[in-house]
């Protein structure tokens, strides 16, 4: 026989808290979009980083439709994301405020580099891929950028990535030897 008794409760019309609270319940990583360098720079915490496709290599962020970032990015047709370390978590905090800092001073709080495509990217990332802009698509007060995936830097050490969940930060714990071989 087999068990029907409902796991949960169903909300027929959730609203916008009900919708944060349940997406809190998906672990995402971390990383920093950015867009320019030197005194150009601009950047902000994003968790909405997904793998599209590998022929040809794109991914897709997602940001407020409204906000300060999308109108750079479409302008100059580039970005970049730097996939943040969980000892890079104080970055994460920091620019995910409306205050935070842009030009030279961001540039140096990250002890970024200019990329190929002439975005700041962080050589103590995880790893960061840099992006020509392929398409924009509008989607509720968002907007969905898909980047074309033109340079990748670092992964050559072993992975501790910055953690997103129920809305704290966090990590992984460390691999022990047997997961190693």
């Amino acid at each position: 026989m087999t068990d029907t008794t409902p796991v949960t409760s169903a909300r027929a019309e959730p609203d916008a808290d009900a919708f944060r609270a349940a997406m809190g319940r998906f672990p995402t990583g971390v990383t920093l979009l950015t867009q320019g360098s030197g005194d150009d720079t601009i950047v902000m915490t994003l968790n909405s980083l997904t793998s599209v496709s590998l022929d040809p290599m794109l991914i897709l962020v997602s940001v407020k439709a409204d906000g300060r970032m999308r109108p750079r990015i479409s302008r100059a047709g580039s970005f970049a994301v730097s996939v943040l370390t969980a000892a890079q978590r104080g970055l994460a905090q920091e620019f995910c405020r409306p205050d935070r800092r842009e030009g030279w001073a961001a540039m140096l709080r990250l002890s970024a580099e200019k990329g190929i495509t002439g975005n700041a990217v962080l050589p103590a990332a995880e790893m960061s891929l840099e992006c020509v802009l392929d398409a924009e698509h509008e989607a509720g007060d968002h907007t969905l950028l898909i980047g074309r995936v033109v340079a990748l830097h670092g992964g050559a050490s072993e992975p501790h990535p910055l953690l997103f969940h129920q809305g704290r930060f966090g990590d992984l714990p460390a691999r022990s030897d047997k997961e190693h071989a």
